[in-house]
């Protein structure tokens, strides 16, 4: 299954105070791997870049002058993500900015039900605890020292990551020396199923145990 994951950047928190997105990025997944396709734009907001999001991203109102706007790439960001489901940390935040700018241009708004919001997924799996991107990082050892900046590219990467760990899914990588516990097979269909090498025990090896089991079973535990 295809999935995008998707992060956005702004001139600040609030659609109804006016605030556009200056930066979309995307990641594609196909079933939890990444793959080379990648959306990436910085948008011309036509409004002035808050203090506190020049703080969190870094764009300047002159360098946002020089790129193109909205209009100009949304067709293309809506075939990218055309019929795949959408991965978002905090997703109300991201699509409330997505939703505005397609409402600015009477263009369909993406469905909520097609979301799949890792805050939530944290949440419910670590009540209580910090479920920032960053804490997140930090719960599963996942190298976040490029984030000196929030940068939409790296943010997806990084959510990439802990996505797949909220799934209780090894992160998949591509490892060509050979392991003697495990294996990466390839299917006719080209693709990538990630699995562990069934070793069957000895002969001798399932004698010890029942001999083990005799004994153990003979102790009171209790």
């Amino acid at each position: 299954m295809k999935e995008i994951v998707l992060d956005t950047e702004t001139t600040g928190l609030s659609v109804r105070e006016g605030h556009r997105i200056v930066e979309i990025g995307c990641i594609e997944l196909d079933n939890l791997v990444p793959t080379t396709n990648r959306f990436h734009c910085y948008l011309n907001p036509e409004k002035k870049v808050s203090e506190k999001a020049l703080e969190v991203h870094g764009y300047t109102d002159e360098f946002l002058s020089t790129q193109k706007k909205f209009i100009d790439v949304v067709d293309d960001f809506l075939n990218f993500i055309e019929n795949k489901r959408l991965v978002i940390h905090n997703a109300k935040f991201d699509l409330a900015h997505l939703n505005n700018e397609l409402s600015l241009l009477k263009k369909k708004k993406i469905n909520i039900e097609n979301v799949v919001d890792t805050l939530i997924l944290a949440r419910d799996k670590f009540p209580g605890s910090p479920i920032s991107l960053d804490a997140l990082c930090k719960r599963y050892k996942i190298d976040n020292s490029k984030r000196t900046k929030h940068t939409a590219l790296i943010d997806c990467d990084l959510l990439s990551k802990v996505y797949i760990n909220l799934l209780d899914q090894k992160e998949p990588t591509l490892n060509f020396q050979n392991h003697e516990n495990e294996k990466l097979e390839i299917n006719i269909n080209q693709n990538n199923i990630y699995c562990k090498k069934i070793i069957t025990p000895t002969s001798e090896e399932i004698k010890l145990h029942k001999e083990y089991l005799k004994l153990s079973l003979k102790k009171n535990y209790f």
